[in-house]
């Protein structure tokens, strides 16, 4: 039967991911913890709001996709969601607390890695400094959209994608929050009327359209793998996607690392 072999969150948007093993799905179908800061330019806007849901742009703040030097900084936090470090590839990078100093230090700290990064032309831009860093540990807010979401992919499409990419890549590079084994390649984008992890049902909503990020080596940054023109060039899909967004049916609950997974056509 197919399973959860891997869960990730990802505690500050355009950063690396946590590895977990459990993950709080929230009643509103967000992950607790995940996105919940996010580094805005200093010409962000506030947030629109739909539906009673508020709305972040995520052109007016960092991002992978146009940082790819991000991948080579690991971020994480500390068990209370108070404090962040951030390592760089010579070592400690940062170490703070999110007090109002700590986060203008990070914030600082940031900046200064990218300015000397490859992606420095991006914050050079009229507007975009100083950065800050918003958000707390207790809301799930800087999604790519108001609804916000889980995501899952299975490890079987991630084998298939890379024997058409004849290289070895690995979950981290679709950021996704939940990693199946189990199924048939591309099963979980197929037509489902639910899915079924460990006690919750969920929802399945549409399929993840995907970007140049994929393209990011998640450990270096560098671009180094055609994955959109694979996806659609030899896998043959109309519009690259990879992975499934999932909303719970009933609530939410916790998942955990080994959870059986039933997609119900």
């Amino acid at each position: 039967m197919a399973q959860v072999v891997a869960l990730y969150r990802f505690p500050v948007k355009g950063f690396t991911q946590e590895t977990c093993e459990e993950l709080t799905i929230q009643d509103d179908g967000r992950v607790s913890g995940d996105r919940a800061f996010a580094f805005r330019y200093a010409n962000a806007l506030a947030p629109r709001e739909r539906d009673g849901m508020e709305i972040w742009s995520k052109s007016k703040g960092l991002t992978r996709m146009e940082y790819p030097a991000l991948a080579a900084l690991k971020l994480s936090t500390d068990a209370s969601g108070e404090r962040i470090r951030i390592d760089g590839p010579d070592g400690l990078h940062v170490d703070e607390p999110l007090s109002d100093d700590g986060r203008e230090r990070v914030s600082a700290a940031v900046t200064e890695y990218l300015l000397d990064s490859a992606d420095a032309r991006g914050l050079e831009a009229p507007g975009r400094l100083p950065l800050s860093l918003l958000g707390d540990a207790d809301r799930s807010r800087f999604q790519d959209s108001a609804r916000g979401f889980v995501s899952m992919h299975s490890r079987e499409s991630l084998r298939a994608l890379e024997s058409a990419l004849a290289r070895p890549i690995d979950d981290h590079r679709f950021r996704s929050n939940i990693a199946i084994e189990g199924v048939e390649p591309w099963e979980e984008i197929s037509e489902l009327s639910r899915v079924r992890i460990g006690d919750l049902e969920f929802a399945p909503q549409e399929v993840i359209g995907r970007c140049l990020n994929t393209h990011a080596n998640p450990e270096t940054g560098v671009r180094d793998a055609e994955v959109l023109t694979t996806l659609t060039r030899v896998i043959g899909q109309a519009q690259p996607t990879f992975g499934r967004f999932l909303l719970p049916l009933h609530g939410g609950g916790t998942i955990r690392v080994g959870d059986t997974v039933e997609l119900i056509a």
